[in-house]
């Protein structure tokens, strides 16, 4: 009974959250603050019983869902028998926070137990890159319903990646050109729990509104893609100004998506000009995910209000 030491990183959707379900670009870029791994229960282990046992249990329930939907993908004979065994996901991931714990579970069992795995490394082909989300689409959607397959892949590929569409996804460096040393990127604990599911089926509801939908065409995805394009080739002035229409039109559009007691912070940020928020994942609780030009004063102003305020990237 020996299991690989792999550790896998959480994820952050930079941009794309809702619109790249409509095939909008979006950047993800992994984690390295919560990551998790496989593990096995031991009687002399040091961590937390209660969650290894509860991790267990789940896994039972998963070992199940993979036996009767993904032989062709997964050893489930193997995997089912280590489960047995005590096997659990020793993560420091916080579930329902859009970081992605699901995503590196999945990530971590395909690499573990997955029937001629596509290994993880530089320079996948587009078709390989596809044949592992389509396979990772497959994993993961007993977490959520339905998955697009990209969380477990940035989890597994461990490199940021550029979504021009669900088609065409590659491995991608973000430019440090014009950077100053109080530039970040940082993530806003709401201290809620936020569900995918039922988020995702609202959304999809509001698209139906034909007024609706065509905002999403003609703002959201123009203007998601504007941010991710000005961050890659490093304007950072027309970045932070793409970033300022984004969170803008998050608020006016999107505003179910964002914790009620958090609409001032939001509101403030936009109007002081010294941070931007926008939903990180499917929102509803969780993390929200900020962009600052001055993020040593914006963490002692935000830190005084009693929130947790943790750096995502900085010198980006």
């Amino acid at each position: 009974m020996s299991i690989s030491n792999n550790i896998f990183h959480a994820k952050v959707l930079l941009f794309g959250e809702y619109s790249i379900l409509l095939d909008s670009n979006g950047l993800t870029i992994p984690y390295s603050h919560f990551n998790g791994s496989l593990s096995f229960i031991k009687k002399d282990s040091y961590t937390n019983l209660n969650f290894a046992h509860n991790s267990n249990e789940h896994l039972k329930s998963y070992a199940k869902y993979l036996d009767e939907n993904a032989t062709d993908i997964i050893d489930t004979r193997t995997f089912i028998k280590d489960v047995e065994n005590g096997l659990y996901f020793e993560s420091s991931i916080p579930e329902g926070y859009g970081l992605g714990s699901s995503g590196a579970l999945v990530a971590a069992i395909y690499k573990e137990y997955g029937i001629n795995p596509i290994k993880s490394k530089a320079g996948l082909t587009n078709d390989e890159t596809q044949e592992l989300k389509k396979h990772f689409s497959k994993l993961e959607s007993f977490f959520h319903g339905k998955s697009s397959g990209i969380d477990p892949l940035i989890c597994y590929l461990n490199h940021p990646l550029f979504i021009e569409d669900q088609q065409n996804i590659q491995s991608i460096g973000i430019s440090r050109k014009n950077i100053e040393s109080d530039d970040a990127v940082f993530i806003v604990n709401t201290n809620q729990v936020g569900k995918t599911a039922p988020l995702v089926d609202l959304f999809m509801q509001k698209c139906l509104n034909p007024s609706f939908s065509k905002l999403l065409k003609e703002e959201l995805i123009p203007t998601t893609n504007k941010c991710i394009q000005s961050l890659l080739s490093g304007d950072l002035n027309h970045f932070f100004k793409n970033v300022k229409q984004l969170s803008k039109f998050q608020l006016n559009y999107l505003k179910e998506m964002i914790p009620s007691e958090f609409i001032q912070i939001w509101e403030k940020g936009l109007k002081q000009n010294d941070y931007l928020l926008k939903l990180c994942g499917s929102g509803g609780g969780g993390y929200l995910l900020g962009f600052t030009r001055n993020y040593t004063q914006v963490k002692k102003k935000l830190s005084a209000k009693g929130l947790e305020v943790i750096p995502v990237y900085r010198e980006f």
